[in-house]
């Protein structure tokens, strides 16, 4: 990829972590509302967030979400907001009390892996995953070499 290009999210993404499956193995996926400011929301209709560090705690019955930069808005100087300051996200209190139940229990985390647009309301798209050691990160480097050698001897053949 050339330098300077920045690679594009799916069809309908504002931001997605796929780094997040390298160092994580994600076990279950749970959309969640965000709650935006305004300036916040035309940044993200920009296509402009980063999710990279991102992780999701709870606390007291309510899910936040930590270390996500959505860049200020441009035009709106004077009424930006803080780029990395922590933003609630809205679920159903049984799925709030599942996870939390899950993540004390098992040692397992909540990260973001993608922010979009269902209709006029951003969502975020939260994993509840456990951490991978080495030895996984090697065979999920080797799974994907393989599945690149196959596509590649497929279009070679056509």
């Amino acid at each position: 990829m050339a330098k300077g290009k920045k690679r594009k999210a799916a069809a309908g993404d504002v931001a997605t972590n796929r780094y997040a499956s390298y160092r994580f193995e994600l076990l279950e996926r749970i959309e969640c509302g965000l709650v935006l400011a305004g300036t916040e929301v035309k940044s993200l209709r920009e296509g402009r967030a980063q999710l990279k560090d991102g992780y999701a705690t709870v606390d007291d019955r309510e899910v936040w979400l930590h270390n996500v930069h959505i860049p200020p808005y441009g035009p709106a100087s004077r009424e930006n907001h803080d780029p990395d300051r922590p933003r609630k996200l809205l679920a159903h209190r049984r799925e709030i009390e599942r996870l939390t139940a899950k993540v004390q229990e098992r040692g397992l985390t909540l990260v973001p892996t993608r922010i979009y647009f269902s209709g006029p309301r951003a969502k975020v798209e939260i994993a509840l995953a456990r951490g991978k050691d080495r030895f996984d990160k090697r065979e999920s480097i080797k799974a994907r070499d393989q599945r690149r050698d196959i596509q590649r001897a497929l279009s070679e053949r056509d």
